[in-house]
């Protein structure tokens, strides 16, 4: 996508150089850098797999829109918005995502459900995902900016089929928060269950 890229006025009349520009308001230099390399890894993914790309383009770059907010936004949001009270005892891993879209309706005027879904599942996954939900998921989870143990098998398998690939980064993230005794949000635990067990992962 150019920086002149015109999107769907069902979606926005904004430009992708105009979101780009609200975007780089809220968040810092190496998260802007962040959501542009995802944003490309998420239409390279929908091209691959039949997938609106403007929608993929947007998801990805609005996808941390919220990331760098302060605690209280979040915390007035999900008490304005009657969000489920049990948010209250998270933090920003988790609102950013779930709660995002609060902020991104409100600010950007970006309403398409199946785009604002793909932000609220982008950390914590969801029983059911769309293709284009999925592919955030893994966008974020694999651009190139990404360097952890089991990320190139994370590529490879996102390359071959997305919801072997989708099973991959749920199994391995709650793995990760297992072993440093990290508390696991409900979402994550009903997404392990929908995408794992069946997935013949070796």
């Amino acid at each position: 996508m150019t920086n002149e890229q015109r999107y769907s006025d069902q979606i926005t009349t904004m430009t992708r150089d105009e979101l780009l520009a609200k975007i780089q308001t809220q968040l810092k230099p190496a998260r802007f850098a962040h959501v542009q390399r995802v944003e490309a890894t998420a239409v390279r993914l929908a091209a691959k797999y039949g997938v609106d790309q403007e929608k993929a383009s947007i998801a990805g770059l609005v996808h941390d829109y919220a990331k760098q907010r302060p605690d209280q936004d979040f915390i007035d949001a999900i008490k304005a918005n009657q969000l489920d009270p049990d948010l209250l005892n998270w933090n920003n891993a988790i609102w950013h995502g779930v709660v995002g879209p609060v902020f991104i309706k409100a600010e950007l005027h970006i309403y398409d459900e199946e785009i604002l879904d793909a932000v609220r599942y982008h950390t914590t996954g969801n029983r059911f995902m769309t293709p284009l939900a999925q592919i955030i998921y893994m966008a974020d989870y694999i651009e190139p900016g990404r360097d952890f143990d089991g990320v190139e098998q994370a590529r490879l398998l996102t390359d071959q089929d997305l919801a072997l690939a989708v099973a991959y980064q749920t199994k391995h993230t709650l793995a990760y928060l297992i072993a440093n005794n990290q508390p696991v949000y409900p979402k994550t635990l009903a997404t392990y269950n929908a995408w794992v067990p069946q997935s013949q992962l070796d």
